[in-house]
């Protein structure tokens, strides 16, 4: 017995739609966060009194810097997944509810990339 109307099995869509990607990609970001986490929190200890000389020497190790970016870049994601649920929740108007996703979506991989590149140019020592 199927409880399907017509027009969802002609869409393809379910209940949820795209309710459960979106679900789990939010869930493996904040996995991933995890370990990233503790590896920064464990390396800022470690620059405690440190000059800043130091710390560039530090940010500029390939594993560092490449551990970093993937911090900003997995952070800046799973933020912009949460943001979303809260827009789809609680803003009932739909347009505004696009626009404020779509922004958010903007301004967190602009974020993520500006931020990369600081990374990079102090990695670099530009």
């Amino acid at each position: 017995m199927k409880f399907r109307s017509p027009l969802v099995r002609a869409k393809g869509l379910g209940a949820a739609k795209s309710g459960v990607d979106h679900w789990l990609a939010q869930r493996v970001a904040a996995v991933a966060l995890v370990p990233l986490v503790i590896w920064f929190v464990i390396g800022l200890i470690g620059q405690v009194g440190a000059d800043y000389e130091s710390v560039k020497a530090w940010v500029g190790r390939p594993v560092n810097a490449v551990l970093l970016i993937l911090l900003l870049g997995t952070m800046f994601h799973h933020a912009q997944l949460g943001m979303q649920v809260i827009y789809e929740d609680y803003i009932h108007t739909n347009w505004l509810k696009i626009a404020s996703i779509y922004l958010t979506k903007f301004a967190a991989y602009l974020l993520a990339v500006g931020a990369s590149f600081a990374v990079l140019k102090v990695a670099l020592g530009g």
